[in-house]
Order: C-alpha cells, then sequence, then structure tokens
C-alpha cells in the first residue's frame, strides 16, 4: 500500500495523525486525512493551527455515507465514561455511546483496517461487559479483532500511560503486537530550563509535599511528585498519566512546580515543533486527552506489516497472532 487514506475521528490534537505521518514518511507511502472530526473547539484550534484543516465538529451529526472513502479508522474515542477518575459509567455515559458512531461509519465504509484507542480501564469495566459488547459489534460488522493493553513507559516515554489499543481487520491477517524494550527519555530531556515563576506551586504547597516526603529516599535527578487521591506522595523519574480534569498541582516537578505546556505535550511524543496557540489551562485539558504518539506509531507499523503480508487462508490451521476467525 503506497498510497493511503485515513480518517481521524475524535481527533483531539492529532496524536494519531502525527504518529501515521511520521511513519509513513518513514516507509515511502503517501499518506492523506481526508476526514477528521471532534466536537471540542480548543481541538479544533491547535489541530488547524498544525495541520492546516479544521476538523468537523459533532459526529453524531455527520452522515456515515458523507464521509469519504478511506483505508484505515483511527479513532481515540471518548474515555471518560470509561476512566477511573470518572463515574465510569461507559454506555450509560453519552460519551460512551460514541463508539457506536464508530460502528456505523466503519460498517458503511468498509475499511481495511482500523485503530481504537481507549484509556485501560476499559477492559474491566462492568466486569468485561462493556469490552466484551465493544468486541461483539466489530466482530458483527465483518472484523478480526484483538486488543492490548500497551503503556507508554515501554516505548521510551517517562509517562506511566496506559491505554487499550484495539485492532480490526476485514480479512484476517498475521498481526503481532509490538513489543518494545525502547530506553525511557530521561526526564531532564523533557523539562525546560528557566521556566517562569508562575509555573511554582505556593510555598505552602511546597511545604506540604516536603513534609509528606520528610524521611523517604529522594531519587538522584529530577522527579516528578505525584499526590494521589489519598494524599500520598511519589517522587519518580518519570510522570504519573496526565490527566485532563486533575488538580493543577497533582504533579509537580521536583515537589516545586507544574509542567509548562512544552513539557506535557513532550510527555505525549509530541515533537518541539508542535504548535500550542491556546492557553495554559486548555492545553493542559489537550494534553491530558491526548494519545501517547510513539504507541500509537508502534502499533501502526505492526498494522502496516499486517497489511503487506498475505491474506490468511481459513484453511490453515490456527496460529498464534493470527487473526482466522473473528473474535466471540
Amino acid at each position: 500500500m503506497r498510497n493511503l487514506k485515513f480518517i481521524d475521528l475524535f481527533c483531539g490534537i492529532g496524536g494519531f495523525r502525527i504518529a501515521v505521518e511520521t511513519v509513513c514518511q518513514e516507509r515511502h507511502i503517501t499518506a492523506t486525512c481526508v476526514f477528521s472530526s471532534d466536537i471540542d473547539p480548543d481541538s479544533q484550534q491547535t489541530y488547524e493551527a498544525n495541520f492546516g484543516d479544521r476538523p468537523h465538529g459533532d459526529i453524531t451529526k455527520i452522515r456515515e455515507s458523507d464521509i469519504p472513502d478511506h483505508d484505515i479508522l483511527f479513532g481515540g474515542f471518548p474515555c471518560q465514561a470509561f476512566s477511573i477518575i470518572g463515574d465510569r459509567k461507559g454506555f450509560e455515559d453519552t460519551r460512551g455511546t460514541l463508539f457506536f458512531d464508530i460502528a456505523r461509519i466503519l460498517k458503511e465504509k468498509r475499511p481495511s483496517t482500523f485503530v481504537l484507542e481507549n484509556v485501560k480501564q476499559l477492559k474491566t469495566h462492568n466486569n468485561g461487559a462493556t469490552l466484551a459488547r465493544i468486541i461483539e459489534t466489530l466482530t458483527e460488522i465483518g472484523y478480526h479483532v484483538d486488543y492490548r493493553v500497551l503503556n507508554a513507559l515501554s516505548f521510551g516515554l517517562p509517562q506511566k500511560r496506559e491505554r487499550i489499543f484495539i485492532v480490526g481487520f476485514r480479512e484476517p491477517r498475521c498481526f503481532f503486537w509490538p513489543s518494545s524494550s525502547l530506553p525511557m527519555k530521561p526526564l531532564s530531556d523533557i523539562l525546560e530550563n528557566d521556566v517562569s515563576e508562575y509555573y511554582y506551586a505556593s510555598e505552602k504547597i511546597r511545604k506540604s509535599r516536603l513534609k509528606s516526603r520528610d524521611g523517604k529516599r529522594t531519587l538522584p535527578g529530577p522527579t516528578i511528585w505525584h499526590e494521589n487521591k489519598g494524599g500520598n506522595v511519589s517522587a519518580l523519574p518519570y510522570s504519573c498519566a496526565l490527566r485532563a480534569g486533575a488538580s493543577y498541582n497533582y504533579l509537580l516537578v521536583n515537589g516545586e512546580r507544574r509542567l509548562t505546556e512544552r513539557e506535557m505535550f513532550r510527555l505525549q511524543g509530541f515533537p518541539d515543533n508542535y504548535k500550542i496557540p491556546v492557553g495554559y489551562s486548555a492545553a493542559r485539558k489537550l494534553a491530558g486527552n491526548s494519545v501517547p504518539v510513539p504507541c500509537v506509531s508502534a502499533v501502526f507499523r505492526s498494522v502496516l506489516d499486517a497489511l503487506a503480508s498475505p491474506v490468511i487462508s481459513r484453511t490453515r490451521p490456527a496460529q498464534h497472532n493470527l487473526f482466522e476467525m473473528p473474535v466471540s
């Protein structure tokens, strides 16, 4: 496949698109985004500033027949309905039902493959019934489906961010999930120098963090201090998962200051030439909702490898990682 058309649903700030365009450039493939969609105005503004086209709005208002034909569908569908931070209402939440907009587009347009992403809690939500319903729906449409939870830490980013990826092929293919032993990029490569006083927490908060760490071992080099819901503070050489709606001070560099906009985007794998046209609050939200780019890149490379392989005959013996039969 030397010319690839894709759509970017719930595109946010374009983490999927950066990964796709970068990998396609590596492999000398022409990649064209023929449709993108996100309802959030800050996401639309940021996406347009970086890619030159403004995403369409509410996907529920767009007919599937009006979406251009494409080879691959990418979709980081809203995760709040399944997140451990939210109420975990799943399909009872209107955001949870947006998965079915992906399903209706897949059913109508029949792309060769798709890659979806969500929080890892989707795997266990409602004792696994929610994910089972998603897999069942995708299988009924006619796709061969598999999923796996990947951690950004395993793909070089200094951020513990576990996300579930769901991959499907219209025809059975030999697909192998990526494994990575990439060394973690040190925090010193992420953090900026000469940071403005604006980012520093109040003296009261800094003293509180120091008190919580009193008597505990301090690691060499920069650390990010994370205060969890129980008030416990950890100091690690990597960041805990960025969150869109968390307290301004739940992550503090060396227990002193908040992450800058550029640092948050670096933690998600965005290049330094990526434009951030919005203010601090909006940037926190956008970074917290984004996908880790290196994880997408790794999955997409595996998808391209699978698409380049022959279609698997249904008469062949079953082997590990072969999408021979739809998952039930």
